[in-house]
């Protein structure tokens, strides 16, 4: 085997490796606040019409708390095993495909610029997305169900009633498949964007717990910015994924449109419903999974020498 070719597989494991590894410990740390963000952005404002009911969630803690009295302290961890079943590969894929888009953007230059990270995230983003989508699907269905636990319908089942009413196309599993591409893709450029360019920036620390402390508050604020600035396509998705508000009518197709369905109604705030809970998982979230890539992919370069 040409040597080229052998450091070039090597290498692809290892990010392979590093990335599968930083999504599978993201998600199982956070995704308490996925569900309570998914739960926030179902939801209608009063001013749409809706009513303050009893499962009418104020905010972050209001929701978990009337979700664990009236579904059960577990009701947090529904619609976990589609993330679980997807983050790793979704995670390597992701890591994978930002190393070798990043070589496509270089544009003659000997080394990376903060474009070539930002157009590396997008193209990142986006093959993350078409992979993920019918995951999300399901994942939003079942963290949609305001049953206790032990009536929430399997995974399994889930899937199989999205592909034998609607199939497999975008009506179907695949449903809000450009919200979830301008969400990733957005999402991914700015994070590995300001990640990578700030980090090259910072001066590297000796002493490992300083360094370790750079590279989470980089990270941090990397998933902090991401979050902000892409919600709004995470709204329109969830209202597209979700259940419509009225059964058999189709209230949110497109993601322009819902964004425009939501802002008329609801006013723009609503279109960053979920902010807080987002913020809350995909901060330390974002730092998790860049540190632990770092690290994995240190790790399994030193030992695969």
């Amino acid at each position: 085997m040409p040597s080229d070719l052998k450091e070039f597989l090597r290498q692809a494991a290892m990010q392979v490796g590093a990335g599968g590894s930083a999504g599978f410990v993201e998600v199982c740390i956070m995704h308490p606040l996925d569900l309570v963000k998914t739960r926030l952005q179902l939801q209608a404002s009063p001013a749409a019409g809706a009513s303050k009911s009893a499962t009418y969630y104020n905010g972050v803690f209001d929701c978990i708390r009337k979700m664990a009295k009236a579904e059960g302290v577990f009701s947090l961890y529904k619609g976990i095993l589609p993330p679980v079943l997807v983050e790793t590969p979704k995670r390597a894929v992701k890591f994978l495909t930002f190393e070798q888009y990043k070589r496509f953007f270089l544009f003659g230059s000997d080394k990376p610029t903060p474009l070539t990270f930002s157009l590396a995230g997008l193209g990142a983003g986006v093959t993350e997305a078409i992979l993920v989508n019918p995951f999300e699907m399901v994942k939003v269905t079942l963290q949609a169900n305001k049953n206790k636990m032990g009536q929430v319908p399997t995974t399994w089942a889930v899937t199989r009633q999205i592909i034998n009413e609607s199939g497999f196309g975008l009506n179907g599993l695949n449903r809000g498949l450009t919200a979830t591409i301008g969400r990733n893709g957005v999402f991914n450029m700015i994070y590995f964007g300001f990640y990578h360019s700030v980090k090259g920036i910072v001066p590297e620390y000796k002493d490992p717990v300083q360094e370790f402390l750079r590279k989470v508050g980089i990270g941090f604020v990397s998933g902090t910015l991401g979050s902000i600035v892409n919600i709004p396509f995470d709204v329109a998705k969830s209202r597209i994924q979700g259940p419509q508000p009225v059964p058999g009518q189709v209230k949110y197709r497109s993601t322009f449109g819902s964004m425009a369905i939501v802002a008329r109604e609801e006013g723009f705030a609503a279109l960053y419903k979920g902010l807080t809970p987002k913020v809350m998982r995909l901060g330390p979230g974002g730092a998790i999974m860049l540190v632990v890539y770092d690290y994995v992919y240190e790790f399994l370069d030193g030992y695969f020498k």
